[in-house]
């Protein structure tokens, strides 16, 4: 079996770590103190030459073959199963995996001695409470259920910007920085990875409110989407310290006077997660598809892991019914605009 890779994971990536973009190199500033920080990377008031940074199109590579890995090998072999479980309104039952990572793996993995090093990231390295899922559903675009089309449109697309229309409790999904400008150039020039299309990447601020007497959290990731041959995709996030970014709005507390509702004033607690989904269709004649997510989370603040334990996994088995429910009250759009429903990316 592959080892772990170094980039999936819950250690937040430090911003030093992540491919050139011209606001990593302009509008750095010292990590506020106003907000508590998710992770426990060094200062990132001082930059580094774009020269230094990670070539954009190998870094998407690799964060690409390690989730892929991870979902087609390490998920199958040591994944615990769970049962099934429903998830209205789908159809489809919904299986519940589960898997802890020691810290001493996490130790293990060869994080600088790597395609892609991790320099910067010397904070602690936390053991990981991993959830999954997997369900498959008929690939129909009716009631309880969506199609390969209806599937992309709604979690690569503007995958954060959904995630927030179809998730109640999100509030907001701040996006703080694009690279669809540096991936087009690099494509243009000739870069390309194998098997894999219609690239991008973003960093976002995903807001989450939580019921009363707890404050809200902010997960700030890195999200690196992409088709993989015709009949599959991909959706990565990965947690990234981004609390010395001026162009953040949660991270660094600029929220707190700039929020355009009461409760985007409100100070929250920064959190962690990564997450992995895998939507193919089976080999069928496409008569059914494939919807695999694997996620590890740290909400911290005053709320213990035992307890963060015990309520991941009906979240993550509800996530399946909203995000079709979803699917459903949109159906009608999708079939006045079905461009915007197959539609592809700037690349």
């Amino acid at each position: 079996m592959a080892p772990l890779g170094n980039l999936v994971r819950l250690l937040p990536l430090h911003i030093n770590e992540l491919p050139a973009h011209p606001a990593l190199e302009s509008l750095v500033s010292s990590p506020s103190k106003q907000t508590k920080s998710a992770g426990s990377s060094p200062s990132q008031a001082a930059g580094v030459d774009s020269s230094e940074r990670p070539n954009l199109i190998s870094f998407m590579e690799e964060i690409f073959d390690q989730a892929s890995i991870f979902v087609d090998d390490t998920l199958p072999a040591t994944f615990k199963e769970g049962g099934l479980k429903t998830s209205a309104p789908a159809n489809a039952k919904v299986e519940l995996l589960r898997r802890n990572i020691s810290s001493a793996e996490i130790r293990a993995i060869p994080w600088i001695n790597s395609s892609i090093p991790r320099n910067w990231s010397n904070g602690r390295k936390p053991a990981e409470a991993w959830f999954a899922r997997r369900s498959r559903h008929e690939n129909k675009s009716d009631k309880g259920t969506a199609d390969l089309d209806e599937f992309d449109y709604g979690l690569r697309h503007d995958h954060s910007k959904h995630e927030q229309e179809y998730t109640p409790d999100v509030f907001d999904s701040f996006k703080v920085l694009d690279w669809s400008e540096q991936i087009e150039s690099a494509i243009s020039n000739g870069s390309a990875i194998d098997n894999y299309r219609d690239l991008s990447m973003s960093i976002h601020e995903m807001c989450h409110e939580l019921p009363a007497m707890l404050s809200n959290r902010v997960f700030p990731v890195l999200v690196v989407t992409a088709k993989r041959g015709k009949h599959s995709f991909i959706v990565v996030q990965i947690p990234v310290d981004i609390s010395g970014l001026r162009m953040a709005m949660y991270s660094n507390g600029r929220n707190l006077h700039e929020g355009d509702r009461a409760i985007k004033r409100k100070k929250p607690v920064l959190g962690v997660y990564t997450s992995i989904e895998r939507v193919q269709m089976l080999p069928d004649q496409g008569q059914n598809i494939e919807w695999v997510m694997a996620t590890a989370s740290d909400a911290k603040g005053y709320l213990p892991m035992w307890a963060q334990k015990m309520g991941v996994p009906s979240a993550v088995v509800k996530d399946v019914g909203l995000f079709l429910g979803w699917v459903q009250t949109r159906r009608p759009f999708f079939r006045r605009h079905p461009r915007n429903s197959t539609g592809s990316s700037g690349v």
